[in-house]
């Protein structure tokens, strides 16, 4: 899966945004909202950066697959990369998704023994514990 570029850009510009005018905040309202926003965007920005800084090596590695005395070692490193670089998209991607309004809301979990006598007593129990 590749990640179109431009929405990348798109965050890590945003990300930036918000870190410059962190510093320049004064209002407490305004502050504590750009806090919760750079909290929530610097994972994200974290792996943007990552992935970004795993394509350009990926393309410096290419160019140097091409000189024939440093090309096994370019070529190891490059093969590492390549495996690796999935992964890293994947990540990135599920960080990019939206979160769901009630990630973080409480909820109430009711454990009690159904059918099962003694048995489902015991497992409930364990399950509470």
């Amino acid at each position: 899966m590749r990640l179109p570029q431009a929405r990348l850009d798109q965050v890590l510009d945003r990300f930036h945004q918000v870190e410059a005018r962190m510093g320049a905040a004064t209002d407490g309202q305004e502050i504590v909202r750009l806090s919760k926003e750079y909290a929530e965007m610097k994972p994200v920005a974290d792996g943007v950066a990552a992935l970004a800084r795993a394509r350009a090596e990926i393309a410096d590695l290419q160019a140097m697959a091409e000189d024939p005395e440093m090309a096994a070692m370019a070529a190891d490193e490059l093969e590492t990369l390549n495996a690796r670089l999935p992964d890293m998209e994947r990540d990135v991607a599920l960080l990019l998704a939206p979160r769901d309004a009630d990630e973080n809301a409480s909820a109430v979990l009711e454990v009690r023994a159904g059918t099962g006598g003694d048995e489902a007593a015991i497992f409930a129990g364990d399950l509470f514990r």
